[in-house]
């Protein structure tokens, strides 16, 4: 049997782990603020999907202390280390973090300070690889700092434009580190990605809420980001229709 890669949906709260989870995904990755990339969740947040979804080891939390680019400074990078460990105590089975130098290579002297504030969970490095001068050699870097995944578009804009490119980090990774597509992911795409031999494949299946109603003075536009079952499905169907006997 061949196996279907790992479906992990980027959800923002409870209701949006419930449905990725109903809908076929394997994992979700935990996050706030997705309209900006993303950042660390709050501690809240983390408690109640916990507690929704009764598996705290099929979440990962992203932990970014702010947007913007991936060098950070001495605070900063405590702040992550800080917040590593607190995700880490509630039981999550994955961080999801990212660190450049200036010059564009991983920073990994910040790298294995995160690897160890994380003890026995899972390290995956998101898409600050195709931020980084050389992904090739980024991933090198991963695979010695001891990441278990790394997020990627392939250097690509959209995921589905770097397929070529995820075929080539594949080989080199050759099982040492999985390989998880992800960057403006549709379910149209997933085929392509999954005969790419990614290991996993990572979409936010957002759609807005109904709910449009004025916020009013000072609180934006009206309405909010959900997940979309019918997203998380569609993606769920065309992984799973690659498995065969």
């Amino acid at each position: 049997m061949t196996r279907a890669p790992q479906l992990e949906i980027a959800v923002q709260d409870p209701a949006g782990a419930r449905v990725a989870f109903a809908e076929g995904a394997d994992r979700v990755e935990l996050c706030q603020a997705l309209e900006v990339g993303g950042l660390t969740p709050s501690a809240g947040i983390v408690q109640r999907v916990i507690e929704a979804t009764g598996d705290a080891g099929a979440i990962a939390p992203l932990v970014r202390p702010r947007p913007g680019g991936f060098v950070y400074d001495a605070d900063e990078a405590g702040v992550v280390a800080a917040d590593i460990r607190y995700l880490v105590s509630l039981g999550v089975g994955a961080v999801v973090v990212g660190c450049l130098t200036v010059d564009g290579r991983v920073d990994a002297a910040t790298l294995a300070r995160w690897r160890e504030a994380a003890g026995s969970a899972s390290l995956v490095f998101h898409r600050a690889i195709d931020a980084s001068a050389d992904p090739l050699a980024a991933l090198d870097v991963l695979m010695a700092e001891g990441v278990a995944r790394v997020l990627t578009s392939g250097g690509a804009s959209r995921t589905i434009d770097g397929a070529d490119v995820l075929r080539t980090m594949v080989g080199r990774a050759d099982g040492r580190i999985e390989i998880m597509a992800g960057g403006g992911v549709r379910p149209e795409d997933v085929a392509v990605l999954r005969d790419a031999g990614v290991d996993a494949v990572h979409l936010s299946a957002r759609a807005r809420s109904a709910d449009a109603a004025p916020s009013g003075p000072g609180g934006g536009a009206g309405g909010f980001d959900v997940t979309d079952p019918a997203v998380v499905r569609a993606a769920a169907d065309a992984l799973r229709s690659g498995a065969v006997s």
